[in-house]
């Protein structure tokens, strides 16, 4: 029997993309508060 696999291809492609989306984001915020609290730093000892 021949199946056709196109669909289940596409939802694992689109699970796929949304987990590395969702690693991207959080990585992103992460590194935002790091460089906020770095630049609040910089900011202060320069006044």
């Amino acid at each position: 029997m021949i199946r056709d696999e196109e669909g289940d291809t596409m939802v694992e492609y689109g699970l796929l993309v949304a987990l590395i989306a969702l690693v991207a984001l959080i990585g992103v915020t992460m590194l935002g508060h790091k460089l906020h609290g770095v630049y609040t730093r910089s900011a202060g000892s320069v006044w």
